[in-house]
């Protein structure tokens, strides 16, 4: 049984890697992701307003953040023969080229079951601006017959 579930304590921090936002990795997404919505491709199509939003030339998908989290978290947990298990995300602002994007985790709480240990981590994404891009709520496993 790893020993590392029993250090934890709330507050353990955990860094992810930077990210720096390209036209370039933003069309990437695209074509891996079949989504060709011209928020991601077309400056013309937005440089309009969307409600009340202008954001004033494309933006990179959402799920650039959530796979970058989804990376930091399974690093880390894998590392310590956990398993990754859950993952909400809320997106606060759009990200652009030239962005850096960089996910942080810390530990919110331990819940021990019957069946398993378990780690809730506040997950968020931060840019270069020190601005807040994402926010959300994670959930680690660590089995208990997980060897050390």
């Amino acid at each position: 049984m790893s020993k590392f579930f029993d250090t934890l304590v709330a507050g353990y921090r955990i860094e992810g890697t930077e990210f720096g936002i390209s036209r370039e990795s933003i069309r990437a997404f695209c074509d891996a992701s079949l989504d060709y919505n011209p928020l991601h491709i077309d400056d013309a199509y937005m440089t309009g307003s969307f409600g009340k939003t202008n954001f004033g030339g494309i933006i990179m998908h959402g799920m650039t953040n959530f796979g970058l989290i989804t990376r930091m978290l399974t690093d880390w947990a894998y590392s310590e023969n956990a398993v990754h298990r859950r993952l909400e995300t809320r997106w606060l602002v759009p990200v652009k080229p030239d962005d850096t994007i960089r996910p942080h985790g810390s530990v919110k709480f331990k819940h021990v079951t019957a069946k398993s240990r378990w780690v809730v981590i506040d997950v968020e994404v931060r840019n270069q601006r020190d601005e807040q891009v994402v926010t959300g709520e994670a959930l680690v496993e660590f089995p208990p017959d997980a060897a050390p």
